[in-house]
């Protein structure tokens, strides 16, 4: 605003210094616009003419762009239920009683009438105690021994896996043992997974090792893999949980927390014979 009146302050005075004579009212309000250059005004002539002739005086305009005015309403926003004057007020436009006049109905309702959900039926179904376990084969579990990552005479269990990369980081449940490459475990081996398949057990003990399923819970499975997140949020780690009854039959002991080194021996217990008769 300020360049604005500057500009035509300045015009207005040079204009007036330059022509003492009256101007009739067409030529003084001519004066503030920015005649074509291009064109010849009647009353000047030639350059000279076009800038200071008596055809007015050109300005050129300070306006910019940090000057202009954002296109704003002007429309103040209804405020609903301020009175009757306001043109919303009483019921806010909501009407008389009825179910939208109290609030909004239920998602999906139609009426009275079936819903939508319930005319058609069902199709799937999601197991709640499905679990989900990643594998893993004996061939790989070889390779990492043969290239140093793995030590064999060492106990090898899902955290050593995950360390070594011969898993992912997406496990959910825990790790299923494959039979996959079987013939390259040349060594014995002592492993502790969740599951393992009967060719790979078959393999491992072929070569003197041993394969041990155990069981993890949710939050025994992550003090498994990452103990550091418990030391960080200066919590303990959990005490091993015993399986549900579900899958007493399928593990063969309670996994054990922090991560073991050494393996649990299997003890076949033999029985006595029996005493011979008396002579």
């Amino acid at each position: 605003m300020l360049r604005r009146r500057i500009c035509s302050i300045l015009s207005s005075s040079i204009f007036n210094a330059i022509t003492p004579r009256p101007l009739p009212i067409q030529q003084s309000l001519r004066f503030l616009q920015c005649p074509n250059p291009n064109s010849k005004l009647n009353n000047g002539g030639g350059e000279f003419g076009l800038w200071f002739g008596f055809g007015g005086f050109r300005a050129y305009s300070l306006l910019s762009l940090n000057d202009l005015r954002g296109n704003v309403p002007r429309k103040q926003k209804t405020r609903k239920g301020r009175g009757i004057g306001s043109g919303k007020g009483k019921t806010a436009g909501r009407g008389h009683k009825g179910q939208k006049a109290r609030g909004s109905g239920k998602l999906g309702f139609e009426g009275g009438q079936t819903p939508l959900r319930r005319r058609f039926p069902k199709r799937g179904f999601k197991n709640p105690f499905s679990l989900t376990f990643q594998p893993v084969g004996l061939g790989k579990i070889a390779k990492l021994i043969n290239e140093g990552k793995i030590d064999s005479h060492e106990l090898i269990t899902m955290k050593t896996l995950k360390d070594t990369e011969a898993i992912g980081k997406q496990i959910k449940d825990g790790v299923r043992l494959m039979g996959r490459g079987a013939d390259q475990i040349k060594w014995p081996i002592h492993l502790e997974v969740s599951r393992v398949t009967v060719r790979a057990k078959a393999a491992v003990e072929a070569a003197g090792g041993s394969v041990r399923k155990v069981y993890y819970n949710k939050l025994g499975f992550r003090a498994l893999l990452k103990p550091e997140w418990f030391e960080k949020k200066g919590r303990l780690l959990p005490k091993a949980a015993r399986p549900p009854p579900k899958q007493r039959d399928k593990v063969d002991s309670i996994g054990r927390l922090p991560a073991p080194t050494k393996p649990i021996p299997f003890f076949i217990e033999e029985k006595e014979p029996a005493s011979g008769s008396l002579t």
